[in-house]
């Protein structure tokens, strides 16, 4: 029988073939450093792709990966991702949501030395776009599929994934920077499976495509909580690939935010605000310090 895994890893693939090859490498042990196949599992849910992935497309990662398709008619990933971490057989759970989001090759590990350090940690990473500029500007230049996999092809990211951060840009929402306090949503994040289910999940009730803001409205539920221990990770952080996402490859004039935060209001009863960085909680920054990161630095 083989161990119980430390980690189980959870990430929700919609329509996303080509995406997923390069996902679910960044998470295999050809990849990942400082970790082996039973540290950790990767439970990859299709959730109801019209061109759905396969087990044996899955499996070819790895005896840890696991495959599931979640049949629903919701275009959110809601359900799935909560469905994903119910069927976990790890302590910890790390989550993707969007599965087109590649990995740095020390997150696994670095995950796992967070959650030892801390009894209830919380553990992030930032978010960085493929490309020149962030897609939903560098697809006006002409920024696509077939321009990102070149980029891919002449950057030796499989030996060294490092090297993703040679060829991206830092996404908004982790405008803050590694020293900066939180970003401002989850690209990948890591919680005690139980402290998860207590928090109730991700709220099912947002069903916009891709989840509207059912990521903020987590996060947000996150800052309110006094117990957990909130860990930022240096050096590591995903990168987004290219897929026509509903709001990272939108057009800027037809962005919908405005429709996300009508529906965070009919289900918070409220207007959807940014919160403040958490008041007097201190943030513990862990990690390394890659070459690749010193242009995202600012020491002044």
């Amino acid at each position: 029988m083989n161990p119980r895994p430390r980690l189980s890893v959870v990430v929700i693939f919609f329509n996303m073939e080509r995406e997923a090859e390069r996902t679910l490498y960044t998470l295999s042990c050809h990849y990942q450093k400082n970790i082996t196949s039973c540290d950790y599992e990767v439970i990859a849910i299709d959730n109801a792709s019209s061109k759905p992935l396969s087990e044996k497309f899955v499996k070819q990662y790895g005896d840890n990966f696991r495959y599931h398709y979640y049949d629903t008619t919701s275009k959110s990933p809601s359900e799935a991702i909560n469905f994903g971490v119910s069927i976990t057989e790890a302590p910890t759970v790390a989550c993707i949501v969007d599965g087109a989001r590649m990995l740095s090759p020390n997150i696994v590990h670095q995950t796992l030395l967070a959650c030892k350090a801390f009894n209830n940690p919380f553990v992030m990473s930032l978010a960085w776009h493929l490309g020149p500029k962030e897609q939903n500007q560098s697809m006006l230049e002409g920024y696509n599929q077939n321009t990102e996999d070149q980029l891919l092809a002449d950057t030796d990211w499989r030996e060294n994934g490092y090297r993703l951060f040679d060829v991206s840009t830092q996404a908004s929402s982790s405008k803050v920077g590694f020293f900066g306090g939180l970003p401002e949503e989850l690209s990948y994040f890591a919680i005690n499976k139980s402290m998860f289910q207590e928090l109730g999940g991700f709220c099912e009730e947002f069903q916009s495509p891709g989840g509207g803001l059912v990521n903020h409205d987590f996060l947000q539920r996150i800052i309110e909580n006094d117990s957990l221990n909130l860990v930022m990770l240096l050096g590591e952080g995903s990168f987004h690939q290219f897929h026509g996402g509903i709001a990272t490859n939108s057009h800027p004039e037809n962005h919908p935010w405005s429709t996300f935060a009508l529906e965070y209001k009919r289900i918070r009863k409220r207007d959807f605000e940014l919160l403040d960085q958490p008041d007097g909680k201190k943030i513990t920054y862990m990690g390394t310090k890659p070459e690749s990161i010193n242009r995202f630095i600012d020491l002044k």
